[in-house]
Order: C-alpha cells, then sequence, then structure tokens
C-alpha cells in the first residue's frame, strides 16, 4: 500500500436529513360533506450509517469529503399516505474503524464485522398527521405535527488495524524485513529510522493451508506514549492485534533493556497491552555464533525468545510455528 493512500484519521461534517411534517389534510369525497381527518405522517430523515467493508484499508475515500448531507423526508399526503423517509448515505469504512463526537470526544462505536451498519447520524423522525389528534372532543383536528430537524456536527473516524501479529520493535529492527519475507507484502525497507511511516499488512501462509494476519506497525522509540517519534498515532493499532511479536536486532547493545522500553511504552500508553500474548523475536541472527546466542538467552532469562534471521531464513519456520501455536492456544 503507497504510503500516501494509507489515511487512518478523518474528521467529517455531518448533517442528517430532516423530518418531513404530518399532514393536515381533511377526507373530501363526492356525498360526504364532512370527513374527518385523514392526514398521513412525514418520512423520516435520512440517516448517515457506517458499514464495514472487509475489502478496504484506509480511510482515503474521505480525506477530501468533508461535508456529507443526507436527504429529507417527505411530507405526508391524504387518505393517510405516509411521505417518503429521506435517502440514508452509507459510507464504507474498513473494519477497526472506531466514530466519535468531535465536541464531545465521546466515543460512539466501533465497527468490526463486514456488513456490520451502525447509524453514525440519525435523521429526524417525521410529524404525525392529523389523524393521530382525533378524540372524542376533538373529531376534527386540523393541525399536525411538524417534522424533527436532521443532525449536525462534526465526527471524527479513525483506524486501528486489524491484524493477528503485530510487530512491535525499534525503527530498524528488522519489522518490514520478516513482513516481506512471510508474505506477499512490499513494505519500504532501507537501513535508516522511520523507513515505515504507515502500517503494512500481509497474509502469512502456514503450514497445512493455514494464514494469519501480520501487521507491520511504525517503529516505536522511547518517549512514544508521549508522542515522541510518530508518537501516539501508530500506538492505537497495536491496540486490535491478538498478539504481539517484539523484535529486538542481534546487534542491540543491550537486548533486555530495549525489551524492558519497548514494555514500557505499551504499558504507558494503555496497560492492557501488556494482558496480550506476546514474544520475543531476536532478528538479525546470522549476525550471532553459538557462544553469543547462548549469552543473550542467559541475559533475558525466562523471557520465551527465539532467534531468526529473515536474510538466510534462519528459523523463520519455527517462528510460524510458534507464532500459530499462541494464536491458537
Amino acid at each position: 500500500m503507497a504510503e500516501s493512500n494509507f489515511v487512518d484519521y478523518v474528521r467529517i461534517h455531518c448533517k442528517s436529513g430532516n423530518g418531513g411534517s404530518g399532514s393536515a389534510h381533511m377526507r373530501r369525497e363526492k356525498f360526504v360533506a364532512f370527513g374527518g381527518p385523514d392526514g398521513g405522517d412525514g418520512g423520516r430523515g435520512g440517516h448517515i450509517i457506517l458499514e464495514g467493508n472487509e475489502q478496504m484499508w484506509t480511510l482515503l475515500h474521505l480525506k477530501f469529503r468533508k461535508h456529507i448531507k443526507a436527504g429529507n423526508g417527505d411530507p405526508g399526503g391524504k387518505q393517510r399516505s405516509s411521505g417518503a423517509d429521506g435517502e440514508d448515505i452509507v459510507l464504507d469504512v474498513p473494519l477497526g474503524t472506531i466514530a466519535r463526537d468531535v465536541e464531545t470526544g465521546e466515543f460512539l462505536f466501533e465497527i468490526t464485522k463486514h456488513g456490520e451498519r451502525k447509524i453514525l447520524v440519525a435523521g429526524g423522525r417525521g410529524g404525525l398527521g392529523n389523524d393521530h389528534f382525533k378524540s372524542a372532543t376533538n373529531q376534527a383536528p386540523r393541525y399536525a405535527q411538524p417534522g424533527e430537524d436532521g443532525i449536525e456536527g462534526w465526527k471524527t473516524l479513525e483506524l486501528k488495524v486489524l491484524a493477528d501479529v503485530g510487530l512491535v520493535g525499534f525503527p530498524s529492527s528488522g519489522k518490514s524485513t520478516l513482513l516481506s519475507v512471510v508474505s506477499a507484502a512490499k513494505p519500504k525497507i532501507a537501513e535508516y529510522h522511520f523507513t515505515t511511516l504507515v502500517p503494512n499488512l500481509g497474509i502469512v501462509g502456514h503450514r497445512e493451508k493455514h494464514s494469519f494476519i501480520m501487521a507491520d506497525i511504525p517503529g516505536i522509540i522511547e518517549g512514544a506514549h508521549e508522542g515522541k517519534g510518530l508518537g501516539l498515532r501508530f500506538l492505537r493499532h497495536i491496540e486490535r492485534n491478538s498478539m504481539l511479536l517484539f523484535m529486538v536486532p542481534a546487534d542491540s547493545e543491550d537486548h533486555l533493556k530495549e525489551y524492558n522500553i519497548l514494555l514500557n511504552e505499551l504499558e504507558k500508553y494503555n496497560p492492557e497491552l501488556l494482558d496480550k500474548q506476546r514474544y520475543l523475536g531476536i532478528s538479525k541472527a546470522d549476525m550471532l555464533d553459538d557462544e553469543l546466542m547462548e549469552e543473550i538467552s542467559t541475559e533475558l532469562g525466562d523471557i520465551p525468545h527465539l532467534f531468526f534471521s529473515s536474510v538466510t531464513g534462519k528459523n523463520i519456520q519455527q517462528l510460524k510455528d510458534k507464532i500459530w501455536e499462541i494464536l491458537n492456544s
């Protein structure tokens, strides 16, 4: 996915439709001098609706569509005929999209399933016709209820990437390289920090025709929970992963310290992230001999880990086996 095409946050102005007014019509027929009220109800104003679409990965299509307006309901008619409802506006969004109100910051809902529909802004109710207001003491009401106005306001949509495995590590820890080796994804790879500026997703094939989705999350640095580096913008994507694969490169000066910094950043951002299943991969293991690997293992103590190399393919299958085991535990 091109970086310029990945949009995970948009702000849109929404205006739902006004409800149609009820009718105050009185029945008029030949040979019926004083027919009673027969005014119909007004139609409902159009809703603005979000619908989950599993084929979408970005909110790009809404980036330049800032104002969204639904149709108004039609007024009621004679013979108790109701007005037509206003046209609904249905916006397709990727799974993992969260809707919030801009003014209050209130969380509204989240779209997590394909085809799931939720109303972002409800249309105004149609007014009742005069037929509803007749009574024993008022048999010919000549009034009806006006329709409700639609709702207008700014909403934010933010996307949290849905994936089975999230790759967590400092910049240049080998996350993009691993994703490119185990899947058909083609993330940008280079020997400098912040090569990855957007989350990249790849489908990883496993034994016996199984598969899982892996997400390469842009690199974390110390202080990311305070907005440093790429900061909070991408930490939220980690919240939607079933498990986290921490990655520390073999050439790190202090593997345990780097691992603990990553844990600390996640905890400060959202302590619940530490409840997720996690595993540690020591990448670029082609740089290590057996003696160095043993030394690093001693340093890591009882932290479950595996040495692997995306360049040589060392232990790549074992890593996929371990991920599959954790996902299905």
